[in-house]
């Protein structure tokens, strides 16, 4: 019988994420508990909202938390916008573009999907003749795929889907707060994220914003709870196929009707808040060049030790790099040895990428010229008892020479 509280290992969580939570995330969250209808409670939810529409770049009214991890997020918007039989336009260029079309096919669509190599992304064309061919209702694309280290641009996207009448969502859980993302002047309808990578908090909580047009064709679904129903409230023939995640009812918990649909999670309240707040008062400029700043000096880090990065450079994320694991090197014995001697974790892949390649993250707390260093110090370590010929130094040093070369600029 274990009896002893918890006592983590010291880490320094340098993968793909979650990463190290900012400390006055953490004090937040250990705030105390207040009632679901505390004015304090109430004025803390509202602030939320206002902070995320300066993290999404939107003035969305529908800017809100969906409690539970980003994947909740997802399934939340996808849910709620979906009806059985719609089509569904799903670009694949990762493991989370499989995601996003698992979930529209479990909300009944009709998915139509477009395959790029892993590592690369969709010219705006190709989606744009998808899109004329297939007519869907939903395009649903993820912004940064983690497990190939490459953003798919979206800038043009939101013209052509209005062009054709299409809804535009995209999963931005982790390009959010560390990459350039412009919710209205992208014209993007719907976008989920989550805290526990750029954003520097834990996972549990998933930021999610809506424009009046994505509201409304939620809000076409609204069926109040028979529990809660007042004479004349709203019973659709369609519901949303889903209580937890029905939107139509999450906006009337967090509007003004602030009408019960669960009890918010309070203390994830209280952190994913503070997430915002710390981007908001940074300046959403300033942090995503930090994370250009420390992730370019990683990746000419990882290249100063004689690695190969993988993927298309001229679409990496700032926050996360991919490596091609040195012949010789068990990957993943590589990365047992590096977290149980040095305390680092880095990241492994997915189905076709898993043990060819490693993922190093740069973000969020982590996004710092000491993480940077330390890591390639200690990689290099690792590679070179493993039998990797590497310059002696070569990592810190490529690295040490890109701040330099940034700060002479």
């Amino acid at each position: 019988m274990h009896t002893q509280p918890i006592n983590p290992p010291q880490r320094l969580l340098m993968g793909p994420g979650p990463i190290n939570a900012d400390p006055r995330v953490l004090r937040a969250m250990s705030a105390q508990l207040v009632g679901q209808y505390d004015p304090a409670m109430t004025a803390y939810m509202t602030e939320t909202m206002e902070l995320y529409r300066g993290v999404f770049r939107t003035a969305n009214e529908a800017t809100l938390l969906v409690d539970g991890t980003s994947r909740a997020g997802i399934e939340a918007a996808l849910v709620s916008l979906i009806e059985p039989g719609d089509r569904v336009l799903v670009p694949i260029f990762g493991r989370f573009g499989h995601l996003l079309r698992e979930i529209a096919e479990r909300c009944g669509a009709e998915v139509h999907v477009r395959e790029v190599e892993w590592g690369t992304v969709f010219p705006a064309a190709v989606l744009e003749r998808a899109i004329e061919g297939i007519r869907p209702k939903l395009l649903a694309i993820v912004h940064g795929e983690t497990s190939t280290t490459v953003a798919q641009p979206l800038d043009e996207l939101g013209a052509i889907c209005a062009r054709h009448g299409v809804l535009l969502y995209t999963d931005a859980t982790a390009s959010l707060g560390g990459n350039e993302f412009e919710t209205d002047a992208w014209g993007i309808d719907v976008v989920t994220a989550g805290l526990q990578k750029c954003l520097g908090g834990p996972s549990g909580s998933a930021p999610i914003t809506l424009s009046p047009r994505a509201v409304s064709i939620v809000n076409e679904r609204k069926s109040i709870e028979a529990g809660i129903r007042a004479p004349g409230d709203r019973v659709s023939a369609h519901p949303i196929r889903s209580n937890y995640f029905d939107l139509a009812m999450i906006l009337d918990y967090w509007g003004p009707k602030r009408l019960n649909h669960h009890t918010e999670a309070t203390s994830m309240l209280y952190g994913a808040r503070e997430c915002a707040r710390l981007l908001v008062e940074e300046g959403l400029p300033a942090a995503v060049e930090r994370h250009r700043l420390h992730g370019s000096a990683m990746v000419r880090g990882l290249r100063g030790l004689g690695l190969t990065l993988f993927g298309d450079q001229a679409v990496r994320m700032n926050n996360v790099a991919g490596v091609l694991i040195p012949d010789g090197i068990d990957g993943d014995a590589a990365r047992a040895v590096l977290l149980a001697d040095y305390g680092i974790e880095i990241g492994t892949s997915f189905g076709p990428l898993h043990g060819k390649v490693w993922r190093v993250g740069t973000m969020g707390y982590n996004a710092r010229r000491d993480t940077v260093l330390l890591t390639l110090a200690a990689l290099e370590q690792v590679l070179r008892r493993g039998g990797v010929a590497i310059p002696a130094g070569g990592g810190v040093d490529a690295a040490l020479d890109h701040y330099a070369s940034e700060q002479a600029a």
